[in-house]
Formats: C-alpha cells, sequence, structure tokens
C-alpha cells in the first residue's frame, strides 16, 4: 500500500466538493507503481448517476491502456466502494482495493447504500424494483450466437 496514492484520492474527493463537480468521492488506479487514471464522483456535473469515482477512473484507466482488462492495478479509493462500484471493480480485474472512508462514513453524509446491499440478498419477488422476464425463447438467441461466433474476443 503506497498512502501517497491514497492521500491523492481523498484531495481529489475533497477538491470536488470545493468545486462543485460531485460527491465527496476520488479514486485513483496505480499499476507497476505509476498513476494509470484519477478521477471524481461527476453524478451531478455530468447527470449521470453511475459516474462514481472509481467507475470513471476504470474507464479513463481502461482507454490509457487501451485494453478492458485492468489486472495487475490496484485502486485507492477515498471511501470504501459501493455495491456498483465494487461490481466494476470484479469486472475490471483490479487486484486490490484500498480505501479510507467506510460506508458507515458514507451514510453519515447522506450516501447510504447499505439498502442495495439488504435488497441484493431478497428474492427478486419482494425487492423494491420490480422485475419481471419477458420474451425468454427470444432472449436466449444473442448467447447462442455468441457461443457459436469463432472470432470472438472473450472477456
Amino acid at each position: 500500500m503506497n498512502k501517497e496514492f491514497l492521500l491523492r484520492a481523498i484531495h481529489l474527493a475533497k477538491e470536488n466538493v470545493k468545486n462543485g463537480v460531485g460527491g465527496p468521492f476520488g479514486a485513483v488506479i496505480v499499476k507497476d507503481g505509476k498513476v494509470v487514471a484519477e478521477a471524481t464522483n461527476t453524478v451531478t456535473s455530468s447527470n449521470d448517476c453511475t459516474a462514481h469515482a472509481e467507475v470513471n477512473a476504470i474507464r479513463k484507466a481502461c482507454k490509457e491502456l487501451n485494453t478492458f482488462s485492468l489486472e495487475g492495478c490496484e485502486i485507492y479509493s477515498s471511501c470504501e466502494p459501493c455495491p456498483m462500484c465494487l461490481s466494476a471493480i470484479y469486472w475490471s480485474r483490479i487486484k486490490k482495493v484500498y480505501y479510507a472512508g467506510d460506508c458507515e462514513d458514507a451514510a453519515n453524509a447522506g450516501f447510504d447504500d447499505s439498502f442495495i446491499y439488504k435488497e441484493l440478498l431478497i428474492d427478486k419477488e419482494h425487492r423494491s424494483i420490480a422485475e419481471e422476464r419477458c420474451c425468454e425463447k427470444e432472449g436466449k438467441e444473442p448467447f447462442i450466437l455468441w457461443k457459436e461466433k469463432e472470432d470472438k474476443t472473450e472477456y
């Protein structure tokens, strides 16, 4: 763990608050001891509810490294990643997460994502957002095509 990278993520979060760009979150992605990308939360300024610092940093790092896999990278986040960001981190194959603030700190500031963790544990039919499966047969067709495609890029 390199404390300077985590302090950089915290600095980005504080500057983001001062500049009014988004929420109090910053993230830095590092590979081989070098910063590949850094980003802040831009939810309100971009009108994009997925524009969390970690997701923005992952997008920038993938673009910078010209790859969809961030294997070998680490992410330093000013706060413990929310469920969406944690999922993006898993999808990106980042090897380690370092964070400063935790979920409770975020909740105390008005960023409570505990309900999402709870929702994921509930059976689909009891969740607060209704889900309904439709066009089941047709929905399988893209996956059949994918499995048959010989020149695909697996991920």
